[in-house]
């Protein structure tokens, strides 16, 4: 990716408190609260991620390394994170196969807001913020993403960021205690 450090976020207030929230791509040393929130979410929102609470809690927070960018030896492009004060409250990672036939499509994964920041508009910033980033490499054309069929206000996002449904996957997690969710495949064309 073409300087992925020079973010610009013109909103940066968390209009609950008027205490910043800063957005930054992620680094090493950031793994432990990328951890702690992750294991949180997955915790707590089971339905809406396909990771499992119990494997991901036993992995250790370097493991995470890969979603920092390409050169961390996984797919991911970055991982943009959203900070009020020292604590990490959301984050978003964006992915990218080298496959030569996919070279133009990047894939949004593991979305999430910490519970007490929720409904200030962190997830719409993180997503603007992605979005704005994709947009500056030449080579990337389009992006996907799947959320939880029936999260009206993830999908509402989504929408209004100008994504549009294209498939639906019925059953496609299933939780320990037999219940199964439907994922809604969206995309956006990054180059109109």
């Amino acid at each position: 990716m073409s300087d992925l450090n020079d973010l610009k976020d013109s909103d940066d207030a968390d209009h609950g408190t008027g205490a910043p929230i800063a957005l930054r791509l992620l680094n090493e040393g950031d793994l432990p609260a990328y951890k702690a929130l992750r294991d949180a979410m997955l915790s707590r929102h089971e339905q809406a991620f396909t990771s499992d609470a119990e494997t991901e809690r036993a992995r250790d927070a370097l493991s995470y390394r890969v979603r920092l960018h390409p050169q961390a030896g996984g797919k991911s492009l970055f991982t943009l994170g959203a900070w009020h004060d020292e604590r990490l409250v959301g984050a978003l990672t964006c992915e990218h196969e080298n496959r030569k036939k996919v070279l133009h499509i990047a894939h949004l994964i593991g979305m999430m807001v910490d519970d007490d920041y929720r409904g200030r508009g962190i997830g719409k910033r993180l997503l603007r913020q992605a979005l704005a980033l994709l947009r500056r490499e030449p080579r990337l054309e389009s992006v996907t993403l799947s959320v939880t069929a029936g999260n009206q206000a993830a999908i509402a996002v989504y929408r209004q960021a100008g994504f549009t449904r294209y498939g639906h996957l019925p059953r496609a997690i299933r939780l320990s205690d037999g219940r199964y969710y439907a994922k809604d495949l969206m995309s956006l064309d990054l180059r109109p």
